[in-house]
């Protein structure tokens, strides 16, 4: 078959179901009923139910907003779609604000009280327990019932039309090539993840053509964006100072010893990437590798075409891959595709990037990409698939103990990906194609221990900087240029100075420091999966069990409970990236031998 497109019927027909507006009201119902008791809360019984009919309403309102962004992922420009996606907006703004002051309660209440509402059978009520934990934890740091309530009405159309903006701007795209084609945003950028090398210089020469010729807009988003976090913070700063971190670590769940340590830890090692960027030069036959072919597929040693999956193909390889782990691995691969639970197929005003999401009411999992065949996109088919399944072995649980953080969401995926490399390797029969395998791993430690830092360390030093006032497009340019080429030294030929605005990560509204989980999710996974082999036939059902216990606990925790190992220190992070650097030793020598 050709690249798969979505089936939604699980969840409704279309944008104009007549199901959507009966749940809608619905949910509009729930917010009614919260709001008449919120003066009775500090009942045990009043705030159980109102624990059950956030739950219930937010369950959703989560499933028609996922089945909006899904239509606006294929077609950007859909009106019903950004339509519908505006409405849900300020309807999740009424719900939290009518459930403010229950979450209020509950921050600020005796234990006793706390432990007399999770005394109930139902799970939406019981798994509270972790989440009304953390945010006891920042309960010094909300603001009275009525200024979180006006602050999450003003996000709607304040903070979040900021990041619905980029949306637009990068959905409706279009950038031309050298030879005069123009093609959407999306699938320039795939290009640089293919093996059409002609074309990939075109490609990224265009998408900075795009960026300058719309910077004043994406700068004024960032400024926006980082702006209005930096004012909330100072708010919030009445009991002690709120650092620009401190939310983005609270919703990673990890201490900033953890992020400290691995930061600190990679610099020492960032050679490790620089490494492999080198040695991924001289396959090409360069000095350097270059912006535009950083992240491309391996060019031919033997003169022979690149290798290309139809998406068939594709999942036959994942398929047996993830059988070598559990047939309930492969069974899984089969359930999404049978069910249509995967959308792929390039479409003309496609969204960037790809993405897991789920229908909360059906838990059912759902990937979104764009399919082009490459070795990249078969890897990026498993990553969002680990991703799914995931989701998938969560699904019994209570809704409100799978809502894992980023930083341990990484998990599965990296997971996946590594199955997948390692299952191809074994398999190549000649150098060549150890060779090509090997340079997933190369490709991997150029992104994840090079690129990754890079966004990391340049938002940091933006925030620092934006608390003095504004920065313009040229600066944001300019500190893109210097942290580019701090982290990746002499393995590239030029910086990208424009990678703070066609990289869609930085104008996320809703989460800010969306990088330095994935280099966490990387890291922490490889100390997962070097004990696949050590634990035998008990490693899958341990595995489900760690991915089970990540939105009920702190990763400081589930790395002590699964690991017996300490995130804070040193020895942690250098033990994953020693298994880096042997694969990149491995490439190195396996080259060596040609030459």
């Amino acid at each position: 078959m050709t690249a798969p497109s979505w089936n939604l019927s699980i969840a409704y027909q279309d944008l104009n179901d007549a199901k959507i507006t009966q749940d809608i009201e619905l949910i509009q119902q729930c917010i009614q009923v919260l709001n008449q008791h919120v003066d009775r809360r500090d009942l045990t019984a009043v705030m159980q139910n109102a624990i059950q009919t956030k739950e219930a309403a937010g369950k959703l309102l989560a499933t028609i907003n996922t089945f909006a962004q899904c239509h606006a992922s294929i077609d950007a420009i859909n009106p019903g779609a950004k339509s519908l996606i505006g409405k849900l907006a300020k309807l999740s703004s009424q719900l939290s604000q009518a459930y403010t002051p229950y979450q209020d309660t509950l921050a600020n209440a005796p234990l006793e009280y706390i432990q007399e509402v999770l005394d109930h059978d139902s799970g939406d009520v019981y798994g509270q327990a972790f989440l009304i934990a953390c945010d006891r934890k920042i309960a010094d740091t909300k603001l009275s019932v009525a200024e979180e309530q006006l602050l999450a009405a003003m996000q709607v159309d304040g903070r979040d039309a900021w990041s619905r903006m980029y949306d637009n701007i990068t959905g409706s795209l279009q950038i031309t090539l050298d030879d005069g084609q123009t093609i959407g945003f999306s699938q320039a950028a795939s290009l640089l993840y293919g093996t059409d090398f002609e074309k990939q210089q075109s490609a990224w020469r265009g998408i900075q053509e795009a960026m300058a010729t719309h910077q004043e807009s994406f700068a004024a988003i960032l400024n926006a964006l980082a702006g209005w976090r930096l004012s909330e913070y100072q708010k919030r700063s009445s009991q002690y100072s709120v650092h620009f971190l401190d939310p983005s670590l609270h919703q990673s769940r990890i201490l900033p010893d953890t992020l400290d340590a691995m930061m600190e830890t990679t610099l020492a090692h960032r050679d490790i990437g620089q490494k492999a960027g080198r040695l991924m030069a001289k396959v090409h036959g360069l000095e350097q590798m270059q912006p535009w072919n950083h992240m491309a597929g391996m060019p031919s040693l033997d003169g022979d075409a690149e290798q290309t999956y139809t998406f068939d193909a594709a999942i036959e390889v994942i398929k047996q891959a993830f059988s070598e782990v559990d047939q309930e691995m492969a069974d899984f691969v089969d359930l999404m595709v049978e069910n249509g639970w995967i959308d792929a197929e390039p479409t003309p005003n496609r969204r960037l990037g790809a993405y897991c999401t789920k229908f909360a009411a059906t838990r059912t999992p759902l990937v979104f990409m764009t399919w082009g065949g490459s070795r990249s996109d078969l890897m990026t088919l498993a990553h969002e698939l680990g991703h799914a399944f995931h989701n998938w072995v969560m699904r019994d649980m209570p809704l409100c103990q799978t809502r894992y953080p980023m930083t341990l969401a990484e998990t599965a995926s990296i997971f996946a990906e590594n199955i997948v490399r390692d299952s191809l390797l074994a398999k190549a029969q000649t150098r060549e194609q150890k060779l090509e395998m090997l340079w997933e791993e190369l490709s991997s430690a150029y992104a994840l221990l090079v690129n990754i830092p890079v966004r990391y360390q340049f938002e940091k030093r933006f925030y620092q900087q934006r608390q003095e006032g504004e920065l313009s497009a040229e600066q944001l340019c300019q500190l893109m240029d210097e942290t580019w080429r701090e982290w990746y030294g002499d393995s590239m030929s030029e910086s990208d100075p424009y990678f703070w605005a066609s990289k869609l990560h930085f104008s996320i509204s809703e989460v800010s420091f969306y990088n330095y989980p994935y280099l966490f999710g990387y890291l922490f996974s490889k100390g997962v999966y070097a004990q696949r082999e050590s634990k035998g036939s008990r490693f899958y059902p341990d595995y489900v069990q760690l991915l089970r216990d990540t939105g009920s606990m702190m990763a400081e925790d589930v790395v002590e409970r699964h690991l017996a190992m300490d995130l804070t220190q040193a020895d942690f992070w250098r033990q994953s990236l020693q298994m880096v650097e042997d694969k990149v030793s491995q490439f190195e020598a396996l080259l060596a031998q040609g030459e």
